[in-house]
């Protein structure tokens, strides 16, 4: 796309927006709010206590700003879900050797097979084999 030079150079010296000039007055209060409360509030509840409290110099800010700007600056709650571990890894250095050197093409069908293995909790524990010039599964288990 092209883009005149005029353009360009009115863009940078143009005053910076109400929104961006706002934005950057509710972003105080909502990490100060986020800090107080041990940076474990999410977007709703940060919003929450930012009514409480009287909005941003007395004026509201929409839970959607709240939530648009958290999300910009990588602000985050701590959530109450367990989720699954499914990968607990080893201690100490990995000392399985890489044969392949991350390379998975092969010149030739034959010269390079690879496996992967995965377990399945409630299923079974499935092996698979596969010839990496063809792309063709050789077993399954």
């Amino acid at each position: 796309m092209k883009i005149a030079p005029s353009t360009f150079h009115a863009s940078r010296k143009r005053p910076p927006s109400a929104r961006s000039l706002t934005d950057a007055e509710n972003m105080k209060e909502i990490e100060r709010v986020h800090r107080e409360n041990f940076s474990v509030y999410g977007s709703r509840k940060v919003w929450a206590a930012l009514r409480r409290q009287g909005g941003v110099d007395g004026r509201q800010v929409a839970r959607c700003t709240v939530e648009r700007l958290m999300r910009r600056h990588g602000l985050r709650g701590v959530s109450r879900l367990r989720v699954p571990r499914t990968t607990v890894r080893g201690k100490g250095q990995d000392l399985r050797p890489d044969l392949v050197d991350r390379d998975f093409t092969a010149p030739a069908p034959n010269r390079l097979w690879v496996a992967d293995i995965e377990r399945h909790e409630a299923l079974l524990n499935r092996v698979e084999v596969e010839d990496l010039h063809r792309r063709g599964v050789a077993a399954t288990r």
